[in-house]
């Protein structure tokens, strides 16, 4: 028996049927995701919203408005961080194409497009279409709004901190420390006297002193991992029944998260508007109640915690060990701190606590880690916001996914399909062994010639 080698030229058909051409396990999630999409009109949403933009007849034949969004979300399910690897994993999918309305013949959009129409196209269309999915996923009854998380994470810039330079004489880092080490009397500093010299010094990545000439937004600050960073800061405002991520807003990294919170929480609170604006007349799937927001010790303060209570919400933020305290002439500061204290000690502050790191963190780990946006590749807020919004907007579309199909990513997909098929394997192993079995049994046996002699 020979074996057959494999040859190194082979003849093309000359014709071959689109239905025979193979596809990924994933392409019943997509043509699912596609009717839902088609379903809410997000293409003709899109187009309306974007056609300010726009010229009437002039110019060359422009890519739609509605594909560029759909690239921005196939970003997150595909994992995918930087908008040139979208453009080649959409050029070379079948699937992605059917997704985009692209034929075998047409070519998909480049990664300079995609630029193009992010530069063109405002904040405020972005932000638009992560309402439009919200309303869809309020439609479903996925969203309630009575009990919201906030959290924040750093995303790691575009940038380097060997590029960053001083604020007020533009010296890079080295070019500073041997002005230092000839101030100090040394006038051809080594490299481990300026190491000497820059070990000895405080505060010496101070982002009042430093910053990037490249991304001017980012700030040094210190990353989940313990490294220190250019860095932004995104902070999600997630419903805490569905998981659903209600607001997104893009800050500061040093800014500290009792500043950051209030911009969350109005934008939380604008989208929310919305949907019941949006739901008027109907049964309504957001609660009008008293909003109830629930955080980590971070957040803690007593500005924070006394405004919530001015504010009429209820807050169930997480106390730090700040020893005993003086409440002189701050009664309105301690009746909300107790108030609080009492709060997260019960059995639902207890349970919400539990969830808190279930809920929220799970946001993160699906858009940052696996959606592939720990690290961005784009600089400035007003660039990465836009890409973070359709993106998140892209993990509310998965909890939708979710509910619809039993998974939220086309990978989840395929991994249960390929976990059905193992299954069946070892089904079908057992049965082989079964039958086997009962095969031995009921065979005929047949006599040795000395019995047959006694």
């Amino acid at each position: 028996m020979s074996m057959s080698r494999q040859k190194c030229e082979s003849q093309a058909d000359l014709f071959v049927a689109t239905t025979d051409l193979p596809r990924s396990p994933g392409h019943p999630f997509y043509d699912r995701l596609n009717k839902v999409l088609g379903a809410a009109g997000f293409d003709a949403f899109v187009e309306g919203l974007c056609e300010k933009f726009y010229a009437g007849e002039e110019g060359r034949p422009s890519i739609p408005p509605g594909v560029y969004m759909r690239m921005l979300l196939i970003g997150y399910f595909e994992g995918i961080d930087s908008e040139r690897g979208i453009a080649w994993r959409c050029c070379d999918s079948m699937t992605l194409r059917s997704f985009l309305g692209y034929t075998l013949t047409q070519p998909t959009p480049e990664h300079s497009s995609l630029s193009r129409i992010r530069q063109r196209l405002d904040v405020e269309t972005h932000e638009e279409v992560f309402t439009f999915v919200l309303k869809i996923l309020s439609q479903e009854k996925l969203i309630r709004g009575k009990t919201i998380g906030v959290d924040a994470t750093t995303l790691e810039a575009n940038a380097a901190m060997k590029s960053i330079v001083r604020r007020d004489s533009g010296e890079s880092y080295d070019e500073f420390l041997e002005r230092l080490a000839k101030s100090s009397g040394i006038e051809t500093p080594t490299r481990s006297q300026l190491a000497r010299i820059d070990r000895k010094r405080p505060k010496k990545g101070s982002n009042d002193d430093w910053r990037s000439p490249n991304d001017p937004d980012a700030q040094i600050t210190k990353m989940k991992d313990g490294r220190t960073h250019l860095a932004h800061k995104a902070e999600h405002a997630v419903d805490m029944d569905s998981g659903a991520v209600l607001a997104v807003t893009l800050q500061p990294a040093a800014c500290g998260d009792t500043t950051s919170v209030y911009e969350t929480m109005k934008a939380t609170i604008e989208n929310l508007a919305e949907l019941k604006s949006n739901e008027a007349g109907a049964e309504k799937p957001v609660a009008d109640v008293t909003i109830e927001w629930v955080a980590d010790k971070g957040y803690h303060s007593n500005d924070t915690v006394s405004t919530l209570e001015e504010l009429g919400m209820r807050g169930y933020i997480s106390e730090p060990d700040r020893g005993r305290r003086r409440w002189r002439d701050k009664e309105a500061e301690r009746d909300a701190v107790y108030a609080n204290r009492r709060r997260i000690k019960g059995r639902r502050g207890r349970r919400l606590m539990k969830l808190r790191g279930e809920r929220i963190e799970r946001t993160f780990a699906h858009c940052l880690e696996t959606g592939g946006l720990r690290r961005t590749h784009l600089r400035k807020h007003e660039n990465i916001i836009k890409r973070y919004l359709v993106h998140v907007a892209a993990f509310n579309l998965g909890i939708l996914m979710r509910k619809l199909i039993g998974v939220g990513t086309p990978r989840g997909l395929q991994d249960r399909l390929e976990a059905c098929l193992d299954v069946l394997r070892d089904l079908r192993a057992l049965l082989g062994a079964g039958r086997r079995q009962i095969r031995s049994l009921f065979a005929p046996r047949v006599l040795s010639p000395t019995r047959c002699a006694a």
